[in-house]
């Protein structure tokens, strides 16, 4: 990554009037008439420049949790989601009203029920 602060590779920095582009990219040209290997060449830029010039993270230490976490937290948000769904949807109308169906009627509503048949001329509409 150019250190410039653009947020672009070295090769592709367009910022005019690049502080660090030529530098950056001299120091990369030498290195590879010099027949230095990748490892080398991103190990020489880290040393001078700090893990920043990388345009990505390694993957081993703690930089791993850059690589997982994303997944990890995609992975969870959809398990709680579906968990909650599956809950809301537990919470429907059968269970609520079979309970409701079981719990014992008393005298008084058992009555008011029979009144509301006989004037409505029917069962209730069900």
């Amino acid at each position: 990554m150019c250190q410039c602060g653009c947020a672009q590779l070295v090769g592709e920095c367009d910022h005019v009037g690049c502080p660090d582009r030529g530098e950056e990219m001299s120091m990369l040209t030498t290195a590879i008439a010099a027949g230095e290997s990748d490892k080398q060449i991103l190990d020489d830029f880290s040393g001078k420049y700090g893990l920043t010039v990388l345009a990505a993270p390694p993957a081993h230490g703690f930089n791993l949790v850059a690589w997982i976490a994303p997944f990890a937290v995609f992975a969870a948000a959809l398990l709680g989601t579906i968990l909650l769904i599956k809950r809301w949807g537990g919470l429907g109308g059968d269970a609520r009203t079979a309970a409701i169906a079981s719990a014992p009627a008393s005298s008084e509503e058992l009555s008011r029920l029979e009144r509301v048949r006989r004037d409505t001329g029917g069962d209730g509409g069900f």
